[in-house]
């Protein structure tokens, strides 16, 4: 029968999804479990390995020609393992060895979570027709990807374009990797919110500390709020600068629930960018939200199946 769908896996700290997608990405199939996170190694790979029964158990299953797979890292390519910070359980795991025998012997290929998303970006998404991209995941944490010259760039170890962990602040917090004022211990989510209230926002009567509620409280006006965005943002955009006058990328995709805060990140952004991106040939760098949604994990492990060692272009030529 004709391979035409990969399958794909998306393995986070919260959730652990699959699904069998075509080659112009859509999902035909999909599946996913509650990541065990806090059990040991052989108990996460039960849950993988639960996710992948379903999908082979899929009449569309024999179609399948490869597996993908976009996963919380540090990730190793090249060795086929997986470390995710938030799955303690999993340090050098085995995972492609073990999904590769799990699926009857297909070809595997790990990547990132935030290098899937970029896939995804530039395959469906912002990124399109666009031949230098980098693409971001502002969250939990800070990830993110790189596409240059029309194809993705994951690197030797699949984890290129980890914008989180450049420093942006030399004399900043400690980082939990280890370095100091990195994007991730300014951006992310969490650290939004540790700001906020350590500089006297308090939460409205549902004691919601998010980084969302924060963003309302500073859609609302409030000012301790919207300087928590505003210090994010300028490291956001110390860091989008530094990327795109290194590698000369033309466009910054943003995505995770972040984004989600709209203008309220977005305008300070692209005002503190204008201070960091100050050389003639990155002045053209546009910032822009992400487009493929919940499913970009998903759709990027699928674009990384196909890439195979070839851009997804190639790969769907090939396919016809």
């Amino acid at each position: 029968m004709h391979t035409d769908l990969v399958a794909a896996l998306d393995i986070g700290g919260t959730k652990i999804a699959g699904a069998l997608v075509d080659h112009q990405g859509r999902i035909l199939a999909r599946t996913q479990r509650p990541t065990p996170a806090q059990e040991n190694g052989e108990t996460v790979m039960g849950a993988v390995e639960a996710v992948l029964a379903e999908l082979t158990a899929s009449e569309l299953w024999p179609r399948a020609g490869a597996v993908g797979i976009g996963s919380a890292g540090p990730v190793d390519r090249s060795a086929g393992t997986v470390s995710p910070v938030n799955v303690p359980g999993w340090r050098a795991f085995p995972l492609v060895e073990r999904v590769r025998s799990a699926t009857g012997g297909l070809p595997v290929e790990l990547v990132g979570d935030g290098v899937a998303i970029t896939a995804a970006e530039h395959w469906q998404g912002a990124a399109r027709g666009h031949d230098n991209a980098l693409c971001m995941v502002v969250s939990t944490g800070v990830g993110g990807g790189l596409i240059l010259n029309g194809e993705l760039h994951p690197g030797p170890t699949g984890n290129s374009g980890h914008i989180g962990h450049i420093s942006v602040d030399l004399d900043g917090d400690p980082c939990p990797c280890g370095a100091r004022g990195c994007v991730e211990r300014i951006a992310s989510g969490p650290n939004i919110a540790r700001r906020a209230l350590a500089d006297g926002w308090r939460p409205g009567p549902d004691g919601d500390t998010t980084a969302a509620a924060v963003a309302t409280a500073a859609r609302a006006g409030d000012p301790v709020a919207a300087a928590s965005f505003a210090r994010a943002a300028q490291a956001l955009a110390a860091g989008i600068a530094a990327t795109a006058t290194l590698v000369e990328v033309d466009i910054a995709v943003i995505g995770g629930g972040v984004a989600k805060a709209g203008d309220v990140l977005f305008d300070p952004l692209r005002r503190a960018l204008r201070d960091y991106a100050t050389l003639s040939f990155v002045q053209r760098l546009t910032v822009v939200p992400a487009s493929t949604g919940t499913d970009a994990g998903l759709v990027g492990a699928a674009a990384a199946a196909l890439r195979g060692g070839s851009t997804v272009d190639e790969a769907r030529r090939q396919a016809v």
